[in-house]
Parts: structure tokens; C-alpha cells; sequence
């Protein structure tokens, strides 16, 4: 995948004078051309350029250590299928999240956000969430596609503060809150490959739930990512009372989350390869 429009993009913000939106912008610019360089690439000696010798590795199939992210190019490299497109990236402070559509890991293509932490010049430490890819949901949407660019930067920490005002209230402890007061009640656009548009698709997806016995429950918020009208939150929880990982892109417009994305997969086995960093 050509990254360079994503790149132009960041450079632009770069030059802006607030200096933590630089800083952010910069961010971003390193991690998108660490991964053209070395995993879009193929290219194995770049590795040490972007990623730290000690980098922590939060997902289960990979071992932590640059060595280790080594074998991942190489493995990309060999297989010659792999592909990856990234339709939004957003940044704050060290961190940039990235979600993508990816073709290469196996007969079917892949839906996840993968978050990096940027220390020292160097990518420190990566999270990650993948489903494979779904048919489109009751209303036509697909996982990935829906609004890419990112406005009102200057709304960020109020868009956070709504959201994870949301998240934790009426998710985590399932107070009867006004779903208005947080999701626009006539312009909800849904990403969840089983949930309609609206707060209407919502409700009906959680009968079907409630009816057939499966509960869907967060326990903690373990990370909040904003950048303009974007957040995104890293939670674990149960669903069907099995231990789960949800991750959930928001858009949020004039004060209401009107656009929802999410990748939603198991939590990683006791007898999983690598598990020492733990999923969060």
C-alpha cells in the first residue's frame, strides 16, 4: 500500500506551532513509515531502524523482543501475500492507532486496530485486536468503511470525556443512563457487523442477545486514544460470559457519538505461545 497521502497528511500537522499536535503529528509519521518500511516492505534489516531491541509484544502469538519482530517481516516476506490497508490513524501523545483491513495472515482477510507506543525515537510496545473480516451488517456497512478524516482537533479532550463517560456508565456499570445524552438518536451510523444504524438497531441487536441468553459485559477500560472527533477504547470484558477483548472506534460530532466501529475477539488462552506482556 502507498502510505504517502498519510504521510503528506502528517508532515502538514507537523508544522503546525501547538506543540503537542506537532509532537503527535510526528509520532504518527514515524509509526506509518515504520510499518511501509518494514512490514509492507518486507525488509528485515530495516527493523532495528524502528523498532526498540526490548519492544513489549501485547499480542499472544508473538514473542516480545525486536528479534521477534524480525521473524514477522520475514514471515510476511516469504508468504508473499500479505497487504494492508490503513483507513484511520489517529495519534495522541506516544501513541497511534491504526485500524486496517489485512490480506496475508491466512485464507481470509482480517479487520483489527493495532496500537503502537513510541519511545526514544523507537516503536516500544504494540497492542492489537483482529477478527477476520465479516459480510456487511443489516444496513450495509462494512467494518471498515465510513468517515476517514479527522477534524476538530480542538474538541479532543471533550470527545474522550464523553466517551469513556459512556463506556463507563452505561457499559461497565450498567447504569440506566439516556442513551441520548451520549449517541445522536438520528444520525448513528454502525460498523458492528451484526448491529443495524441507530440507536433502534442497537436495542434490537441487544433483545436477540437477551433472548438467547448471552450477555455482554466490559469490566475495565484499560486505554482512551483521542485525536479530534476519533476516540478509541481498549476494554476487556465477557461476552456469553467468555473472557473478551473489545476494542471501539467512536466518532463524535457536536457533543453526540454519531459513528461506531469495533473489532471484538477472545481474550488470549491460558496455553497461548506468548502471553507474558498480558493482552492490555
Amino acid at each position: 500500500m502507498n502510505l504517502k497521502p498519510l504521510l503528506a497528511s502528517a508532515a502538514i500537522i507537523t508544522a503546525l506551532p501547538l506543540t503537542a499536535l506537532a509532537d503527535s503529528a510526528g509520532t504518527k509519521a514515524f509509526v506509518l513509515e515504520a510499518l511501509e518500511n518494514t512490514l509492507l516492505a518486507g525488509d528485515v534489516e530495516a527493523v532495528d531502524q524502528y523498532f526498540a531491541a526490548d519492544i513489549i509484544q501485547h499480542n499472544e502469538m508473538f514473542a516480545s523482543g525486536v528479534e521477534a519482530q524480525k521473524g514477522v517481516v520475514s514471515f510476511l516476506k516469504s508468504s508473499g501475500a500479505f497487504k494492508a490497508e490503513y483507513l484511520r490513524v489517529i495519534a495522541e501523545g506516544d501513541l497511534v492507532a491504526v485500524h486496517a483491513r489485512y490480506e496475508g495472515f491466512g485464507d481470509t482477510p482480517m479487520i483489527g486496530f493495532d496500537v503502537f507506543r513510541v519511545e526514544n525515537g523507537k516503536i516500544a510496545e504494540h497492542w492489537d485486536n483482529l477478527i477476520v473480516e465479516q459480510p456487511v451488517n443489516p444496513s450495509g456497512r462494512s467494518q471498515i468503511d465510513g468517515a476517514t478524516e479527522i477534524t476538530d482537533l480542538d474538541k479532543t479532550d471533550a470527545n474522550k470525556a464523553l466517551v469513556e463517560e459512556f463506556i463507563t456508565k452505561a457499559l461497565i456499570n450498567h447504569e440506566q443512563v439516556d442513551f441520548t445524552q451520549y449517541i445522536n438518536p438520528t444520525n448513528y451510523a454502525q460498523h458492528n457487523p451484526m448491529v443495524a444504524d441507530g440507536l433502534e438497531g442497537f436495542g434490537a441487536f441487544m433483545a436477540q442477545m437477551a433472548e438467547k441468553g448471552i450477555t455482554m459485559d466490559y469490566a475495565e477500560l484499560h486505554q482512551v486514544i483521542g485525536e479530534g472527533h476519533f476516540v478509541l477504547t481498549m476494554s476487556e470484558g465477557a461476552l456469553g460470559g467468555a473472557p473478551t477483548s473489545f476494542y471501539d472506534l467512536f466518532r463524535v460530532e457536536d457533543g453526540l457519538i454519531v459513528e461506531h466501529w469495533d473489532v471484538i475477539a477472545p481474550m488470549p488462552s491460558a496455553d497461548a505461545p506468548h502471553n507474558e506482556a498480558g493482552k492490555f
